[in-house]
């Protein structure tokens, strides 16, 4: 498929998924005769993986140094499983401890937007004259 096609099933902007491919994250799988970025189903679900790490704020080498585990270990070609499978927990364990901070400020924006709302409720009853 191509690139439009890519960006549309992975709601990201052309302009990013020829950054990622700049910087070495994502290749596309071929060229057309006319010099067209070709995708194939494989190429989206990395860029869907590297969307999904966003957000966590990983770093572009981070995500290039998991999607690089990623690959050694689907490839099962490693010479060193076992060093693989402690880079994959390491990551495992920095993006649970990335999601527990965003639950706790997740939690307290939602304090936040409650308490807001309380005020509203509190101003904007009607006064009743005596």
């Amino acid at each position: 498929m191509q690139i439009g096609e890519v960006a549309e099933r992975t709601r990201l902007s052309l302009r990013t998924i020829r950054h990622y491919e700049e910087v070495g994250l994502v290749r596309p799988s071929a060229r057309s005769k006319g010099g067209f970025r070709l995708y194939t189903e494989s190429d989206v679900q990395r860029l869907l993986l590297i969307r999904r790490m966003k957000p966590l704020d990983f770093t572009l080498d981070e995500m290039s140094d998991l999607l690089g585990v990623l690959d050694e270990l689907a490839a099962d070609q490693t010479s060193d499983r076992d060093a693989m499978l402690d880079r994959l927990r390491m990551y495992h364990e920095a993006a649970a401890q990335r999601i527990s901070a965003l639950r706790e400020q997740l939690d307290a924006a939602t304090g936040f937007s409650d308490d807001l709302q309380q005020r509203l409720n509190l101003h904007a009853r009607p006064h009743r004259r005596v």
